[in-house]
């Protein structure tokens, strides 16, 4: 990798000034244009989304809502994991809670495509292959499932590196990037080791072999946030690799774009993968980014997937290095190259953007089944999900809309003790809580809803799946219908239960 050691500056013909503008347009572009999916959608068709709103629903009820205070109880805790709750304690009452939530959803890709920019115009003052490339990965499978805060880490992680950069030579650095670095944090944990990896990533790039271990302490001002870490604030200490280890591994290196179509997607991870080749091959990887790509990548294949009772702590990772990678392309194009690049995102853009306007019409219709719910009932969502599925569903959390309409005790939220912030006050989380909405079935399994568990202590059941189930609960009477879904009353519910 070919280490440089400062932005390329020097004089500029007219030409060249010009192409470094365009450049920089088409960047800016690209990132107003990865924010259309939120656009076209009436809400963000994120996997995850629906529960978080619900959760923020109960975060800022403070036992107004007689419901929400007997079904569910919410503890604030300052922990590496608070980036969308805390703009939505302001938002919120300024827009309303749907509202601040598809904002936030909104600004994310946004806020990651003018972060490319950032990093990649502090590095060479110039927008090139690398940083358009680097557009690809906005839509990562961590913002298509909805981790809002990581997602919005991650970026405010690049916008932190660009200042580390920039500010480089002035005395006052690491005392503004301590704060910086607690923000990092406060929003995500993942995002804030992100930044220490391309602190150090850009300090050991920079430096000959005998000068190397001044990179080990260069990214001392982000340390602080240990120190809560080490206090216990907000996490728990489970960690787990899962089953088949080297199998998923695999998986998550080749799924790093995965999205809505299997082929384009693995053909786009071919293409960015050649890219990369060819710009090793070519010493046009610049080593300031290139070995904290290469670090990225050899924690997602070390790390646990599961951390602090999150979920796929690697899988994040594994985007991250890929798009780590691309900003490390020191590669001036013509016109026609970056376009050429673009085109690319585009692509996959229009797919996404496609596929949230259907959901979302899809969606919108499956809520109308609320209309027959009434305040305060008790709900179990059972999702139907084919085990060999290659997007995302967008469905998966439907039912926590139940609890953002209609304060309803419903079975899909993120409702885990010592995990989330949000519990279930009636201590039955393992039968109501996420993941008890979840049928997986293979194409030849019959769906049975006799057995669905969450259903036994209901007043409704919200079927939503293409799998038609071949039983009900006895007694159950269906109030509404979809293609893909149904409301139905369950009868004769002991009251105790």
């Amino acid at each position: 990798m070919h280490g440089l050691t400062g932005p390329e500056v020097g004089t500029m013909t007219e030409d060249r000034a010009g192409k470094r503008d365009v450049g920089l347009w088409l960047g800016i572009l690209l990132a107003f244009a990865a924010t259309l999916p939120i656009l076209v959608a009436w809400a963000p068709q994120m996997t995850d989304y629906p529960s978080h709103l619900a959760g923020y629903k109960i975060m800022l009820d403070h036992g107004r809502d007689p419901f929400l205070t007997r079904y569910y109880s919410f503890h604030w805790e300052w922990t590496g994991n608070l980036g969308s709750e805390l703009l939505m304690v302001p938002l919120t009452p300024l827009i309303g809670l749907e509202a601040a939530g598809k904002f936030i959803a909104w600004i994310i890709p946004l806020l990651t495509g003018l972060s490319f920019l950032a990093v990649a115009w502090t590095l060479r003052g110039r927008i090139g292959v690398g940083a358009i490339l680097a557009f690809t990965c906005i839509w990562s499978p961590a913002l298509l499932m909805g981790f809002l805060n990581y997602s919005l880490s991650l970026a405010l992680a690049l916008f932190a590196f660009a200042a580390w950069v920039r500010w480089e030579g002035w005395r006052w650095r690491a005392a503004a990037m301590v704060p910086i670095g607690f923000v990092v944090w406060l929003c995500h944990v993942s995002g804030w080791g992100v930044l220490g990896v391309l602190v150090f990533g850009y300090e050991f790039g920079r430096r000959d072999w005998r000068n190397a271990w001044r990179a080990c302490i260069a990214p001392w001002p982000l340390i602080f946030p240990l120190f809560p870490m080490l206090l216990g604030a907000g996490s728990n200490s489970k960690v787990g690799y899962g089953r088949q280890v080297l199998e998923y591994k695999w998986s998550i290196l080749y799924r790093a774009l995965r999205s809505n179509v299997e082929w384009f997607d693995i053909a786009t991870v071919s293409v960015v993968v050649a890219l990369l080749a060819v710009a090793a091959i070519t010493r046009r990887l610049d080593g300031r980014l290139g070995w904290a790509a290469l670090i990225l990548f050899i924690l997602t294949l070390v790390v646990p997937r599961h951390i602090f009772g999150g979920d796929y702590a690697d899988y994040r990772l594994s985007t991250a290095a890929l798009l780590v990678a691309c900003l490390a392309i020191n590669w001036p194009a013509p016109r026609w190259g970056l376009v050429l690049v673009a085109a690319l995102f585009a692509v996959r853009i229009a797919i996404t953007t496609q596929s949230w306007y259907e959901d979302g019409r899809t969606s919108e219709r499956m809520l109308q089944a609320l209309d027959q719910v009434p305040q305060g009932a008790t709900v179990a969502t059972a999702v139907a999900i084919p085990r060999r599925q290659w997007e995302f569903g967008s469905f998966e959390h439907l039912g926590s809309y139940a609890v953002v309409r209609r304060s309803a005790k419903e079975n899909s939220n993120f409702a885990l003790p010592e995990v989330h912030l949000l519990s279930m006050a009636e201590h039955d989380y393992r039968r109501f809580a996420d993941p008890s909405q979840r049928i997986l079935y293979a194409p030849w399994q019959k769906i049975d809803l006799r057995r669905f568990k969450p259903a036994k202590q209901a007043d409704y059941l919200w079927y939503i799946g293409t799998a038609h189930p071949v039983a009900l609960p006895d007694g159950a009477r269906i109030l509404f219908s979809t293609p893909n879904s149904f409301l139905a009353r369950l009868a004769n519910r002991p009251e105790s239960s």
